[in-house]
């Protein structure tokens, strides 16, 4: 089967064609590490994550690389009071690289709950400031760049005049462009008002700069992108991906910085993920429909009746084509927490059900078996239309709908409703069922909580110690305790009942 994955730069599916046989170079746009990961950038980051598994179970050896955004995040290039970073640092009462190292902890162990795979490569802004500014060096010795007051700016003008086209991601017409832009504080400084910073001149208060040609500065966001992936992973590679709201301006300023670097596309293959909703509505803080990854793990919020294990949300999340709107509700987590359930129990049915057939597989199967049979499940057939999910742009869903198909049919085996041809298709079906699920899918069985098992057991006893001591049992009620005592556990008689303390 021949990979295809849909090109946002052409709107169309391509089979995949790596530029080193047998190799990816893959990266994607990371966080920007001055707030709390909210669940859209999970959904994004997770996304890539299934990306990169079936890579590799595709056999590809993948080169994954994403950054870290610790510096130079203007909201806008005309004040550089909105810089996200310098606004958290006066929200906090924090030093800069405290709020960096605060949040890069907080990413860190939000994807590590949700089981991503760590990048190859996690290159961050502040550790590539040189390639910027050679970068930055580069672009205004061949006419794409100018300085103006300290600060540098690409000059979206002059790349189009050469024939190149600003906008070609987005398909934005740069006319409309520059008809739609609204005046912004020190926008004075530029030729005109679409051109972006490639680095920004460092007013009294900034707190990170750093010298540079053109006087004390920090770079501007899109620069750090192109730098690092085009020093890990070439002047073109294979795919950058991100989230959709990337798209425009950040990877169009990318291709811009590229092809004027470098007089070549800098991606092959630009993938973007979709946006996450909560209640079918745009998650905001300002409209209060909001919640954070550990909230949704916790229960400490207002919009889900209990707690969701990690393994459940990524679940939910991968029902969800990576290119399509995933809406979370209380309801859809409830209906992911169900299949998940039955999806864990049925591969914990398979060993059983190996055992019970090798010892009547003479008696059941051997030659008896057709496979016009409507109870027989095709097993190998059933592999090659999850695969064809899988080499179809990474189609989660469809892959999961044929993961049930097996489901479904490992219930009916138990039973021996359904039928298989041999116990080579039998294996082979655990294998590439385990494969699926926990290398591709990335889904972990949840271990069941020790401490509600010790607390329902208790319970059972402190129960049984109640009835002898109604029934005047004391020997068997004071053995209960003392025996509890000697292993740890003490037990409290009060007025409300009986409670337990571990000491």
């Amino acid at each position: 089967m021949q990979l295809k994955i849909y090109n946002s730069l052409t709107g169309e599916k391509e089979i995949f064609k790596p530029i080193l046989e047998g190799n990816v170079g893959m990266y994607v746009c990371g966080p920007t590490v001055y707030s709390n990961v909210h669940l859209g950038n999970v959904r994004t980051f997770l996304s890539f994550d299934f990306i990169y598994r079936s890579l590799m179970h595709l056999g590809y050896k993948v080169r994954y690389v994403r950054n870290i955004t610790d510096a130079g995040h203007l909201t806008d290039d005309g004040d550089v009071n909105n810089d996200r970073f310098v606004k958290q640092t006066r929200l906090e009462k924090l030093e800069p690289m405290e709020i960096v190292q605060k949040y890069t902890v907080d990413f860190h162990k939000v994807l590590d709950m949700f089981n991503l795979l760590p990048p190859n490569i996690e290159p961050t802004a502040t550790g590539h400031i040189v390639e910027q500014i050679e970068l930055t060096q580069k672009l205004i010795e061949k006419g794409f760049a100018y300085e103006s007051n300290g600060s540098v700016y690409f000059d979206v003008l002059e790349y189009n005049r050469r024939g190149l086209n600003y906008g070609e991601l987005s398909k934005r017409n740069i006319e409309e462009l520059f008809a739609n832009t609204r005046d912004l504080d020190g926008q004075g400084e530029k030729k005109n008002p679409q051109d972006f910073a490639l680095w920004k001149k460092a007013s009294p208060a900034h707190i990170m700069r750093w010298n540079s040609p053109w006087g004390e500065g920090f770079p501007g966001w899109h620069l750090e992108c192109t730098a690092m992936s085009t020093k890990y992973l070439g002047e073109t590679f294979d795919i950058h991906g991100g989230g959709m709201d990337l798209k425009f301006p950040h990877h169009e300023c990318e291709i811009a910085q590229g092809k004027a670097c470098n007089d070549a596309s800098p991606v092959n293959y630009w993938m973007h993920a979709n946006m996450l909703t909560m209640n079918s509505q745009r998650m905001s803080k300002s409209t209060g429909n909001y919640i954070l990854p550990m909230q949704l793990m916790t229960g400490e919020n207002d919009f889900f009746e209990k707690p969701f294990h990690p393994s459940i949300v990524r679940f939910c999340f991968l029902q969800a084509h990576y290119r399509s709107v995933l809406d979370i509700s209380n309801d859809a987590m409830l209906a992911s927490e169900k299949g998940f359930i039955r999806l864990m129990e049925a591969i914990k049915l398979l060993p059983s059900i190996k055992e019970r057939y090798k010892s009547d597989y003479d008696v059941n199967f051997l030659n008896k078996i057709s496979l016009n049979d409507p109870q027989y499940f095709d097993v190998k057939l059933w592999i090659d239309k999850c695969y064809e999910a899988l080499n179809d742009d990474f189609n989660s869903p469809v892959l999961i709908s044929h993961i049930f198909e097996a489901v479904n049919n490992i219930y009916k085996l138990n039973t021996i409703e359904a039928k298989i041809v041999s116990m080579e298709h039998l294996e082979l079906l655990e294998k590439t069922l385990n494969v699926l699920v926990f290398d591709v899918l990335g889904l972990q069985a949840i271990e069941e909580n020790n401490n509600e098992k010790l607390d329902q057991t208790l319970q059972v006893l402190i129960e049984l110690r109640n009835q002898a001591r109604k029934s005047k049992n004391f020997d068997l009620s004071d053995q209960i305790r003392d025996k509890l005592l000697a292993e740890g556990i003490e037990l409290k008689d009060g007025r409300d009942g009986t409670s337990y303390v571990l000491n």
